[in-house]
Protein backbone atom coordinates (compact mmCIF):
# COMPACT_ATOMS: atom_id res chain seq x y z
CA UNK A 1 0.00 0.00 0.00
CA UNK A 2 0.93 3.83 -0.94
CA UNK A 3 0.13 6.91 0.49
CA UNK A 4 -0.79 9.91 -2.04
CA UNK A 5 -0.17 12.82 1.02
CA UNK A 6 2.19 10.37 2.62
CA UNK A 7 2.82 13.78 5.52
CA UNK A 8 -0.99 13.08 6.91
CA UNK A 9 0.50 10.20 8.73
CA UNK A 10 2.34 12.16 11.07
CA UNK A 11 -0.64 12.65 12.62
CA UNK A 12 -0.45 9.13 13.95
CA UNK A 13 2.33 10.80 16.18
CA UNK A 14 -0.38 12.11 18.33
CA UNK A 15 -1.99 8.93 19.59
CA UNK A 16 0.88 7.72 21.91
CA UNK A 17 -0.06 11.27 23.47
CA UNK A 18 -3.66 10.68 23.36
CA UNK A 19 -3.54 7.47 25.32
CA UNK A 20 -1.37 8.55 27.98
CA UNK A 21 -4.06 11.42 28.08
CA UNK A 22 -6.61 8.69 28.93
CA UNK A 23 -4.32 6.87 31.36
CA UNK A 24 -3.69 9.53 32.91
CA UNK A 25 -7.83 10.64 33.23
CA UNK A 26 -8.49 6.97 34.47
CA UNK A 27 -6.16 7.57 37.20
CA UNK A 28 -6.04 10.84 38.56
CA UNK A 29 -7.62 11.03 41.88
CA UNK A 30 -11.16 12.20 42.29
CA UNK A 31 -11.61 16.17 43.41
CA UNK A 32 -14.33 14.97 45.92
CA UNK A 33 -14.36 12.52 48.53
CA UNK A 34 -17.52 10.19 47.25
CA UNK A 35 -20.32 9.99 49.74
CA UNK A 36 -22.34 6.93 49.64
CA UNK A 37 -24.12 4.72 52.36
CA UNK A 38 -24.00 1.64 50.78
CA UNK A 39 -20.57 0.47 50.07
CA UNK A 40 -20.83 -2.97 49.50
CA UNK A 41 -22.95 -2.20 46.29
CA UNK A 42 -20.12 0.76 45.69
CA UNK A 43 -18.49 -2.08 45.79
CA UNK A 44 -19.71 -4.24 43.49
CA UNK A 45 -20.04 -1.06 40.84
CA UNK A 46 -16.48 -0.70 41.04
CA UNK A 47 -15.14 -4.04 40.62
CA UNK A 48 -17.78 -4.28 37.10
CA UNK A 49 -16.15 -0.81 35.97
CA UNK A 50 -12.41 -1.90 35.92
CA UNK A 51 -13.35 -4.74 33.88
CA UNK A 52 -12.08 -4.94 30.01
CA UNK A 53 -15.09 -3.49 28.75
CA UNK A 54 -14.61 -0.26 30.03
CA UNK A 55 -12.05 0.22 27.75
CA UNK A 56 -14.11 -0.85 24.73
CA UNK A 57 -15.51 2.43 23.50
CA UNK A 58 -12.04 4.26 24.00
CA UNK A 59 -10.51 1.66 21.62
CA UNK A 60 -13.00 1.77 19.05
CA UNK A 61 -12.74 5.76 18.93
CA UNK A 62 -8.98 5.34 18.92
CA UNK A 63 -8.82 2.71 16.17
CA UNK A 64 -11.53 5.18 14.52
CA UNK A 65 -8.79 7.97 14.51
CA UNK A 66 -6.12 5.88 13.11
CA UNK A 67 -8.25 4.95 10.01
CA UNK A 68 -9.34 8.02 9.50
CA UNK A 69 -5.35 9.19 9.53
CA UNK A 70 -4.50 6.81 7.13
CA UNK A 71 -7.73 7.62 4.89
CA UNK A 72 -6.46 11.30 4.98
CA UNK A 73 -3.33 10.27 3.67
CA UNK A 74 -5.06 8.74 0.38
CA UNK A 75 -4.12 5.00 0.30
CA UNK A 76 -3.25 3.32 -3.07
CA UNK A 77 -3.50 0.02 -2.88
CA UNK A 78 -3.56 -2.79 -5.45
CA UNK A 79 -7.64 -3.81 -6.29
CA UNK A 80 -8.41 -6.08 -9.00
CA UNK A 81 -10.79 -4.75 -12.11
CA UNK A 82 -12.42 -6.23 -14.56
CA UNK A 83 -10.44 -5.68 -17.87
CA UNK A 84 -11.43 -4.93 -21.58
CA UNK A 85 -8.29 -5.00 -22.80
CA UNK A 86 -7.42 -8.56 -23.45
CA UNK A 87 -8.82 -10.81 -25.97
CA UNK A 88 -9.46 -14.49 -25.64
CA UNK A 89 -9.54 -17.44 -27.97
CA UNK A 90 -11.09 -20.57 -26.79
CA UNK A 91 -9.66 -23.34 -28.79
CA UNK A 92 -11.69 -26.75 -28.18
CA UNK A 93 -10.22 -30.35 -29.05
CA UNK A 94 -13.78 -31.99 -31.00
CA UNK A 95 -11.99 -35.62 -31.75
CA UNK A 96 -13.91 -38.61 -31.68
CA UNK A 97 -12.51 -39.34 -28.23
CA UNK A 98 -14.41 -36.10 -26.52
CA UNK A 99 -17.26 -38.79 -26.60
CA UNK A 100 -15.79 -40.72 -23.98
CA UNK A 101 -18.62 -40.79 -21.63
CA UNK A 102 -16.36 -40.66 -17.77
CA UNK A 103 -17.25 -37.40 -18.00
CA UNK A 104 -21.77 -38.12 -17.77
CA UNK A 105 -23.23 -37.27 -20.60
CA UNK A 106 -19.68 -37.40 -22.23
CA UNK A 107 -16.59 -34.91 -22.40
CA UNK A 108 -18.03 -33.35 -24.97
CA UNK A 109 -21.08 -31.69 -23.15
CA UNK A 110 -19.12 -31.28 -20.27
CA UNK A 111 -16.54 -29.26 -22.30
CA UNK A 112 -19.32 -27.38 -24.05
CA UNK A 113 -20.93 -26.42 -20.14
CA UNK A 114 -17.55 -25.27 -18.70
CA UNK A 115 -16.42 -23.04 -21.67
CA UNK A 116 -20.09 -21.47 -21.44
CA UNK A 117 -19.78 -21.11 -17.74
CA UNK A 118 -16.05 -19.07 -18.75
CA UNK A 119 -17.49 -16.81 -21.70
CA UNK A 120 -20.53 -15.82 -19.13
CA UNK A 121 -18.26 -15.11 -16.29
CA UNK A 122 -15.51 -13.09 -18.27
CA UNK A 123 -16.19 -9.31 -18.03
CA UNK A 124 -18.12 -7.48 -20.30
CA UNK A 125 -16.64 -6.00 -23.50
CA UNK A 126 -13.68 -8.18 -23.61
CA UNK A 127 -13.55 -10.04 -27.04
CA UNK A 128 -13.47 -13.79 -27.21
CA UNK A 129 -13.12 -16.49 -30.36
CA UNK A 130 -13.79 -20.10 -30.93
CA UNK A 131 -11.50 -22.23 -32.75
CA UNK A 132 -11.68 -25.97 -32.76
CA UNK A 133 -9.21 -28.66 -33.85
CA UNK A 134 -9.50 -32.39 -34.83
CA UNK A 135 -7.68 -33.27 -38.04
CA UNK A 136 -7.19 -29.92 -38.58
CA UNK A 137 -7.97 -26.30 -37.21
CA UNK A 138 -10.94 -24.54 -38.12
CA UNK A 139 -11.78 -20.77 -36.35
CA UNK A 140 -15.13 -20.86 -35.48
CA UNK A 141 -15.92 -17.20 -34.08
CA UNK A 142 -13.36 -14.47 -34.61
CA UNK A 143 -12.99 -12.43 -31.78
CA UNK A 144 -16.08 -10.03 -30.65
CA UNK A 145 -17.73 -8.57 -27.39
CA UNK A 146 -20.75 -10.34 -29.46
CA UNK A 147 -21.37 -13.50 -26.08
CA UNK A 148 -24.66 -14.93 -27.58
CA UNK A 149 -22.36 -15.82 -31.33
CA UNK A 150 -19.51 -17.26 -28.79
CA UNK A 151 -22.20 -19.33 -26.91
CA UNK A 152 -24.41 -20.53 -29.90
CA UNK A 153 -21.27 -21.51 -31.47
CA UNK A 154 -20.33 -23.33 -28.58
CA UNK A 155 -23.70 -25.47 -28.53
CA UNK A 156 -23.24 -26.57 -32.14
CA UNK A 157 -19.88 -28.23 -31.45
CA UNK A 158 -19.35 -31.65 -32.88
CA UNK A 159 -17.09 -34.43 -33.15
CA UNK A 160 -14.73 -35.18 -35.71
CA UNK A 161 -11.26 -37.15 -36.51
CA UNK A 162 -8.24 -36.81 -35.35
CA UNK A 163 -6.23 -34.87 -33.11
CA UNK A 164 -3.92 -31.89 -34.44
CA UNK A 165 -3.06 -29.94 -30.76
CA UNK A 166 -0.56 -28.17 -32.45
CA UNK A 167 -2.71 -26.77 -35.79
CA UNK A 168 -5.91 -25.63 -32.61
CA UNK A 169 -3.03 -23.56 -30.77
CA UNK A 170 -1.64 -21.97 -33.71
CA UNK A 171 -4.56 -21.27 -35.46
CA UNK A 172 -5.72 -19.68 -31.88
CA UNK A 173 -3.17 -17.35 -32.16
CA UNK A 174 -2.92 -15.87 -35.29
CA UNK A 175 -6.66 -15.31 -34.58
CA UNK A 176 -5.76 -12.84 -32.24
CA UNK A 177 -5.44 -9.22 -32.77
CA UNK A 178 -1.93 -7.80 -34.32
CA UNK A 179 -0.57 -11.28 -35.31
CA UNK A 180 0.17 -11.64 -38.66
CA UNK A 181 0.23 -15.27 -40.05
CA UNK A 182 3.08 -16.01 -42.13
CA UNK A 183 2.08 -17.82 -45.93
CA UNK A 184 4.45 -20.54 -44.47
CA UNK A 185 4.27 -21.51 -41.03
CA UNK A 186 8.07 -22.98 -41.26
CA UNK A 187 9.54 -19.25 -42.13
CA UNK A 188 9.48 -17.46 -38.60
CA UNK A 189 6.22 -14.94 -38.33
CA UNK A 190 6.36 -11.02 -38.28
CA UNK A 191 6.97 -9.53 -34.55
CA UNK A 192 3.07 -8.65 -33.37
CA UNK A 193 2.54 -4.91 -34.42
CA UNK A 194 2.71 -2.13 -31.51
CA UNK A 195 1.17 -1.53 -29.70
CA UNK A 196 0.84 -5.00 -28.79
CA UNK A 197 -2.87 -6.00 -27.94
CA UNK A 198 -2.70 -8.45 -24.92
CA UNK A 199 -3.77 -12.18 -25.80
CA UNK A 200 -4.75 -15.33 -24.11
CA UNK A 201 -5.33 -19.05 -25.85
CA UNK A 202 -7.20 -20.75 -23.74
CA UNK A 203 -7.13 -24.59 -25.21
CA UNK A 204 -8.52 -28.02 -24.07
CA UNK A 205 -7.77 -31.29 -25.27
CA UNK A 206 -8.41 -34.74 -23.73
CA UNK A 207 -5.83 -36.59 -25.97
CA UNK A 208 -2.52 -36.81 -28.08
CA UNK A 209 -1.67 -35.08 -30.90
CA UNK A 210 -1.08 -37.06 -33.98
CA UNK A 211 -0.62 -34.70 -37.09
CA UNK A 212 -0.30 -31.11 -37.88
CA UNK A 213 1.91 -29.04 -36.25
CA UNK A 214 4.13 -30.21 -33.73
CA UNK A 215 2.37 -28.78 -29.95
CA UNK A 216 5.98 -27.23 -28.86
CA UNK A 217 6.31 -25.45 -31.70
CA UNK A 218 3.17 -23.87 -31.26
CA UNK A 219 3.51 -23.08 -28.37
CA UNK A 220 7.01 -21.20 -29.48
CA UNK A 221 5.05 -19.36 -32.08
CA UNK A 222 2.20 -18.06 -29.13
CA UNK A 223 5.21 -16.99 -26.96
CA UNK A 224 7.20 -15.39 -30.06
CA UNK A 225 3.82 -13.51 -30.78
CA UNK A 226 3.46 -12.67 -26.90
CA UNK A 227 0.52 -14.91 -26.61
CA UNK A 228 0.63 -16.65 -22.89
CA UNK A 229 -1.81 -20.08 -23.52
CA UNK A 230 -3.61 -21.77 -20.60
CA UNK A 231 -4.01 -25.66 -21.15
CA UNK A 232 -6.78 -28.09 -19.73
CA UNK A 233 -6.87 -31.77 -19.58
CA UNK A 234 -9.41 -33.97 -19.36
CA UNK A 235 -9.41 -37.84 -19.20
CA UNK A 236 -7.03 -39.84 -17.06
CA UNK A 237 -3.18 -40.06 -17.85
CA UNK A 238 -3.73 -43.84 -17.96
CA UNK A 239 -5.89 -43.84 -20.48
CA UNK A 240 -9.71 -45.89 -21.39
CA UNK A 241 -11.26 -47.77 -23.89
CA UNK A 242 -13.77 -45.79 -26.71
CA UNK A 243 -16.22 -47.63 -28.22
CA UNK A 244 -17.20 -45.97 -31.42
CA UNK A 245 -18.81 -48.26 -34.37
CA UNK A 246 -18.45 -51.33 -32.55
CA UNK A 247 -14.65 -50.75 -32.31
CA UNK A 248 -12.56 -49.99 -28.88
CA UNK A 249 -10.48 -47.67 -29.40
CA UNK A 250 -7.87 -46.66 -26.68
CA UNK A 251 -7.25 -43.11 -26.02
CA UNK A 252 -5.29 -41.24 -23.16
CA UNK A 253 -4.57 -37.87 -22.10
CA UNK A 254 -0.94 -36.39 -23.13
CA UNK A 255 -0.70 -34.39 -19.93
CA UNK A 256 3.50 -33.90 -20.48
CA UNK A 257 2.53 -32.35 -23.74
CA UNK A 258 0.00 -29.89 -22.44
CA UNK A 259 2.10 -28.77 -19.37
CA UNK A 260 5.08 -28.02 -21.60
CA UNK A 261 3.15 -26.18 -24.13
CA UNK A 262 1.64 -23.59 -20.91
CA UNK A 263 5.40 -23.64 -19.34
CA UNK A 264 6.73 -22.62 -22.81
CA UNK A 265 4.32 -20.15 -23.32
CA UNK A 266 4.05 -18.39 -19.64
CA UNK A 267 0.95 -19.83 -19.05
CA UNK A 268 -0.02 -22.90 -17.07
CA UNK A 269 -1.52 -26.63 -17.23
CA UNK A 270 -5.17 -27.45 -15.49
CA UNK A 271 -6.11 -31.04 -15.15
CA UNK A 272 -9.87 -32.03 -14.74
CA UNK A 273 -11.48 -35.21 -13.90
CA UNK A 274 -14.78 -34.67 -13.60
CA UNK A 275 -17.49 -32.34 -15.04
CA UNK A 276 -17.23 -30.28 -11.94
CA UNK A 277 -13.77 -29.84 -11.57
CA UNK A 278 -13.76 -28.80 -15.65
CA UNK A 279 -16.27 -25.89 -14.37
CA UNK A 280 -13.89 -24.52 -11.44
CA UNK A 281 -10.74 -24.74 -13.89
CA UNK A 282 -12.68 -22.56 -16.53
CA UNK A 283 -13.81 -20.46 -13.76
CA UNK A 284 -10.66 -19.82 -12.24
CA UNK A 285 -9.31 -19.01 -15.62
CA UNK A 286 -11.88 -16.26 -15.82
CA UNK A 287 -11.06 -14.34 -12.77
CA UNK A 288 -7.31 -14.50 -13.88
CA UNK A 289 -7.83 -13.31 -17.33
CA UNK A 290 -10.67 -11.03 -16.97
CA UNK A 291 -9.28 -9.32 -14.41
CA UNK A 292 -6.65 -7.03 -13.22
CA UNK A 293 -4.69 -5.80 -10.32
CA UNK A 294 -4.97 -2.21 -10.58
CA UNK A 295 -3.28 0.79 -8.37
CA UNK A 296 -6.39 2.17 -6.54
CA UNK A 297 -7.48 4.51 -3.79
CA UNK A 298 -9.43 3.14 -1.30
CA UNK A 299 -10.16 6.46 0.92
CA UNK A 300 -13.87 5.39 0.34
CA UNK A 301 -12.94 2.01 1.76
CA UNK A 302 -11.51 3.98 5.15
CA UNK A 303 -13.71 6.32 5.70
CA UNK A 304 -16.77 3.83 5.91
CA UNK A 305 -14.45 1.64 8.01
CA UNK A 306 -14.17 4.60 10.45
CA UNK A 307 -17.34 4.84 10.55
CA UNK A 308 -18.15 1.12 11.69
CA UNK A 309 -15.87 1.61 14.51
CA UNK A 310 -17.34 4.75 15.83
CA UNK A 311 -20.43 3.34 15.49
CA UNK A 312 -19.00 0.26 17.33
CA UNK A 313 -18.09 3.04 19.94
CA UNK A 314 -21.29 4.36 20.57
CA UNK A 315 -22.89 0.99 20.84
CA UNK A 316 -20.80 -0.07 23.45
CA UNK A 317 -20.70 2.72 25.39
CA UNK A 318 -24.01 2.18 25.78
CA UNK A 319 -24.12 -1.02 27.24
CA UNK A 320 -21.19 -0.85 29.08
CA UNK A 321 -23.43 2.10 30.88
CA UNK A 322 -26.61 0.69 31.19
CA UNK A 323 -24.98 -2.90 32.76
CA UNK A 324 -23.02 -0.40 35.10
CA UNK A 325 -26.39 1.10 35.86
Amino acid sequence: MTFQWPSMLIGLLLLPLLGALYIWILRRPPRQAVRYTQVALLARAAQRAHTWRRHLSAAFVGAALVVVILTLARPVAPMPVPTSQNTVILSIDVSRSMLADDMPPNRMEAAKLGAKDFVESLPRGLKVGLVTFSSYAQLVVAPTADRTRVLEAISLLTTEYATAIGDGLVEAVFALPGRERPRDLMSPAPPPKAPVIPGTVVLLSDGQSNRGVVPQDAARIARDQQVKVYTVGIGTPEGTFLNLGGRSIWVRLDEDTLREMAEISSGAYYHARSAMELRQVYRRLSRMIGWESRPTEVSALGAGLAAAFLVGALVSSLLINQRIT
